[in-house]
């Protein structure tokens, strides 16, 4: 699904300001202050995770940021109160694309890209999983597939010189420097050996991506994005980095700043994830 009121505008000025966020559903997020972070933000493009609607559903919670301007595209999940991602952006894009060629998960509202002048940004909800169960299962099914989507598309680009870079809740956290509680985690989905060791594979110095926040917060804790509501996770900043922006290396370049909007107090929260913002030259 797409909207856009206004003409369309390559997107070619510097610097160009990418956020990502997992809303925990859009209508909850949208009564509790996501309109209004909306507004304030300087973003060109944002994308969403979990939305947890249907069009009609996310366009009617996001109505006041689409009739200021913001233009919507969306890939709703088939499940109902599940998945969901999309892209809001400030001007029209020029082309959309959903899905990571899967046949499993063309419907899932797991994935959707946008083109803005010569550069691309994709929402990602990369599924949670859980030990032991079919949700695990599915994770790594989906992790093979994405894997071989991603080689294809980076290749793509370079080939078209386009950048590229892939926001989102990739829902692992990479290092002991992406989790406070790790030590506790190493059988936990999200934080397996093998998930650590497939987002590796996608960061060698051979490989096209890299983790532009990691890049620009080098040997640090965190800087976390997201933390459980149970017990006192955000107050004492017990969280997991796991919302990154992946970027083709001549767009990582580019990156000058990143930065974790973590709210202020636990009730100021709209979500259990804070908005992770880059500015790219």
């Amino acid at each position: 699904m797409q909207s856009a009121t206004v003409p369309y505008v390559p997107i070619t000025v510097s610097p160009f300001v990418v956020s990502t966020v997992n809303v925990n559903g859009v209508r909850a997020a949208a009564r509790k202050g996501m309109l209004p972070w909306l507004e304030a933000t300087d973003a060109d493009v944002i994308g969403l995770q979990e939305t947890r609607a249907n069009d009609g559903e996310l366009t009617k919670a996001l109505a006041p940021a689409l009739d200021a301007g913001w233009h919507l595209a969306s890939a709703e999940p088939s499940a109902k109160g599940r998945n969901g991602v999309a892209i809001l952006s400030r001007t029209a894009p020029d082309a959309v694309r959903v899905g990571i060629g899967a046949k499993e998960f063309e419907d899932s509202g797991r994935y959707i890209e946008a083109d803005f002048g010569d550069i691309t940004v994709a929402s990602l909800y990369l599924p949670s999983g859980e030990v032991g169960t079919e949700r695990q299962d599915e994770k790594e099914r989906f992790m093979m597939a994405f894997a071989k989507y991603l080689k294809k598309t980076a290749k793509a680009a370079s080939d078209s010189d386009r950048d590229l870079v892939v926001v989102g809740d990739w829902n692992i956290a990479h290092t002991e420097n992406d989790l406070k509680t790790w030590k506790t985690n190493r059988k936990n989905s999200g934080f397996l050996p093998e998930e650590r060791e497939w987002v590796s594979a996608l960061l060698t110095d051979k490989a096209p991506w890299t983790d532009v926040v990691r890049a620009l917060h080098p040997d640090v804790e965190g800087p976390y994005s997201w933390w459980s509501y149970r017990g006192k996770a955000f107050d004492n900043d017990a969280g997991w980095r796991i919302d990154y922006q992946l970027a083709t290396r001549s767009l990582a370049e580019r990156a000058k700043e990143a930065v974790t909007e973590r709210a202020e107090a636990y009730d100021q929260r709209w979500s259990d994830h804070a908005p992770v913002t880059v500015r790219y030259r």
